[in-house]
């Protein structure tokens, strides 16, 4: 008896400041029995594999709530939630409220501490206090989420950010308290460069109000940054129906939400509903609208037999569906999860950032009190000490670090999932920078993939028993065949992959497919044999005894973004191939009329392996493009798989990215992303690094002001930020 399969659980998180602490939330998830989990900062959220009976859900979010932060389980595409659900969250209008606060108050302490040290003879009696009066609001009740947090941290024995900001603040205050209750007066600065580094001596309730206007104001704009770049998610999830017109038997309506809808119910879609869940359509016809799932501007008709997807909205006919799949299981769940898997994929620079985060802060709290030391026996005193130690404790900075991939990572899904495009994970990102050659199946990816049968060689008889064969198969070519005939019922069928079928129809065995399977092409036939091949057709050979009695001949249509697609590829420098299991004269018309030069045709699917083994063991680096239904193998074996779908198909496993758009202009437009967002996390890591290392040692040397500092270590986060929302242009 096989084991139970994993769970997986997605959570929502509340709290997150910083990479240390999702690192700290992974660290202490992964210690329960059974449980492997990733935490991603810039989605506020966690995948989380449970493989004990012994944890529930209720163990997991219970774990994350002892830390000190919020967790709930992510809400499926189709919960019953309002659509209207306002955009602000608390937390985000709290922050909101307080940073108003620190920042009104901040400039007139700003101002004062510095009038008052650059012009020692404007000062008032109590102008000390006024200040302290002003900055007290700031440091205490638009800071206290930041000390709440940090004091959580330390009662489960943890640290992060909060804990840094928290003890600058707190630092800052008291030792500016100890210095008015003391009688300890501001000196009036000696130069500009003492005012630039010490605006007002002893006194630092200017920098603690500074650093918590600063903290606040990044972590506001960072976290609607967040928002907006993570709405991809939201937006898939508001494309599901909330109720569906369930149609009984005897033609009456009854309305009941979705959750209900089963496998097999038929339902009604009006003009301008949402379809409920994929099906195929059983009575009716109209325009469908995909472009919110795929990104595809121009509504597709849908009619009897046709397949539709849910969260698609009927443009202007009255649909009958009956369901073929449901809940988790339709394409827009299965989008979803696309998007929640890229995210929790952690890529091993990441995995480093999220240990060093981990003791960054413990370790900038110890090189802070070495820096008072320091000093302090440097001869500089206490107040020559605290200053460089508490630039110290405001300059250094995890949040940049952390978010530094996962940022970039949520802008990609963001902008690929509104284009049709989704990207598996940082596998994808790593080997699209390297691939130079793509390779093109033709079949449902060049071409529609939707075949007619445009002529018959042979007879009537030779349709219908290739008809009756092709009942057992799933492949386009079979369809066309089957619909072109009214087949009959075959017996002892046997499907040949990559080369056809057999089966027994009227008391013969009857072979369907390439001819050498089949025997010999008769002389009667050959010349309209190879004049069909030259159009570039496809012709299937029908024989039984030993022999051919005929053919059926059939065309597919080249996409009309095919040619432009392949012309992208060339202009970014990539090599196109085109590979086929068809015969080589419809697979070079075929790549004729897209522009591909090089053509490998007539292969079998082991053959499409062992072409792909031998451009990799080449030195190419190798991108191969096929449909998803028939490409399995090939998807797997290129160094990058991407796999051209219709929406249906998005749970493929083989493929690093999934194209749900039926347009090949996906594909150069896929690997840029790609990318882009592969570069913009070079550049988003190298700016984290370079900041804490050019900035911690001005800080330690005393050349840094601990307000600059604060205000520098707030744009260090932002600018991550900035620049992963770069890529919601491409």
């Amino acid at each position: 008896m096989s084991a139970p399969a994993a769970a997986v659980l997605d959570l929502d998180i509340g709290g997150m400041t910083c990479a240390a602490c999702a690192s700290r939330i992974e660290r202490r998830l992964n210690r329960l029995d059974g449980v492997a989990a990733t935490v991603d900062l810039a989605g506020d959220s966690a995948r989380v594999v449970i493989d004990s009976p012994e944890v529930t859900t209720a163990t997991v979010v219970d774990t994350v709530a002892k830390l000190g932060y919020t967790a709930r389980p992510a809400r499926p595409v189709d919960a019953d939630e309002p659509e209207d659900a306002p955009a602000e969250d608390a937390e985000l209008r709290d922050l909101w409220r307080r940073l108003v606060v620190a920042a009104a108050l901040f400039l007139p302490v700003a101002d004062l501490a510095l009038v008052m040290t650059a012009v020692p003879s404007l000062r008032f009696p109590g102008w000390e206090w006024l200040l302290a009066a002003l900055a007290a609001p700031v440091v205490g009740w638009s800071a206290w989420p930041l000390h709440r947090r940090a004091l959580a941290g330390l009662r489960h024995g943890t640290t992060s950010m909060d804990t840094l900001v928290s003890l600058g603040i707190v630092a800052a205050t008291v030792w500016s308290f100890g210095a008015l209750l003391g009688g300890v007066a501001p000196a009036p600065a000696a130069s500009t460069w003492e005012l630039l580094l010490h605006p007002a001596g002893p006194v630092y309730l200017e920098v603690a109000a500074g650093v918590t206007t600063f903290v606040l104001a990044g972590r506001y704009v960072e976290r609607r940054a967040r928002r907006a770049s993570g709405d991809a998610l939201a937006a898939l999830a508001r494309l599901a129906a909330r109720d569906v017109a369930v149609l009984a038997d005897d033609g009456t309506e009854t309305r009941v939400p979705v959750s209900e809808l089963a496998v097999g119910t038929r339902f009604v879609v009006r003009p301008g509903e949402k379809i409920a869940a994929d099906g195929r359509v059983v009575d009716g016809r109209s325009p469908v609208d995909r472009s919110m799932l795929t990104g595809e501007p121009v509504p597709t008709d849908a009619g009897v037999g046709d397949a539709v997807v849910g969260g698609t909205v009927a443009v202007s006919g009255r649909l009958v569906v009956e369901a073929t799949a449901v809940g988790e299981a339709t394409a827009l769940a299965g989008m979803v999860r696309l998007v929640r898997d890229a995210r929790a994929d952690k890529a091993d620079v990441q995995r480093l950032v999220d240990r060093i985060s981990a003791w960054f802060v413990p370790a900038v709290v110890v090189l802070a009190l070495a820096t008072a030391l320091g000093w302090w026996v440097a001869g500089a005193g206490a107040a020559g000490a605290f200053s460089p130690a508490l630039a110290v404790l405001v300059i250094a900075c995890p949040c940049a670090l952390g978010l530094a991939t996962p940022m970039a990572m949520v802008v990609a899904s963001g902008r690929g999932a509104r284009r049709g495009i989704f990207l598996k994970g940082h596998h994808a990102l790593e080997t699209s920078r390297r691939v130079d050659t793509v390779v093109l199946d033709k079949t449902g990816t060049l071409t529609t993939g939707r075949m007619a049968v445009v002529a018959v060689l042979g007879g009537d008889l030779v349709l219908e028993r290739a008809a009756a064969v092709e009942r057992g198969s799933e492949h386009a070519i079979a369809a066309a065949i089957v619909a072109a005939a009214s087949p009959g019922e075959p017996a002892d069928f046997e499907a040949l992959p990559g080369l056809g079928a057999r089966a027994v129809v009227d008391g013969v065995r009857v072979t369907v497919g390439r001819p050498d399977l089949v025997g010999a092409v008769p002389e009667s036939l050959s010349a309209e044999w190879a004049a069909a091949e030259e159009e570039g057709h496809t012709v299937v050979a029908v024989g039984w005894d030993g022999a051919v009695h005929g053919a059926v001949v059939l065309a597919d249509d080249v996409k009309p973004s095919a040619a432009p697609a392949v012309a992208a590829l060339r202009q970014a420098g990539l090599h196109t191939v085109l590979l086929s299991g068809d015969h080589e004269r419809a697979a070079r018309h075929v790549a004729d009329a897209v522009g591909i030069d090089e053509v490998v045709a007539g292969v079998l699917p082991e053959g499409k392996l062992a072409f792909l083994a031998s451009r990799r063991a080449a030195g190419a680096v190798v991108a191969m493009v096929g449909d998803g239904v028939n490409d399995g193998p090939a998807l797997a074996a290129a160094d990058l798989g991407l796999a051209v779908g219709t929406g249906t198909d998005v749970a493929l496993d083989a493929a690093d990215v999934i194209l749900v758009r039926d347009d090949l202009t996906a594909v150069p437009e896929a690997l840029a992303l790609a990318r882009a967002t592969h570069r913009t996390i070079r550049v988003n890591l190298g700016w984290a690094f370079g900041y804490n290392v050019a900035a911690v040692p001005l800080a330690v040397a005393g050349l840094l002001n601990p307000l600059l500092a604060g205000l520098a270590m707030a744009l260090s986060s932002l600018l991550v930020v900035t620049s992963s929302l770069r890529l919601r242009g491409r």
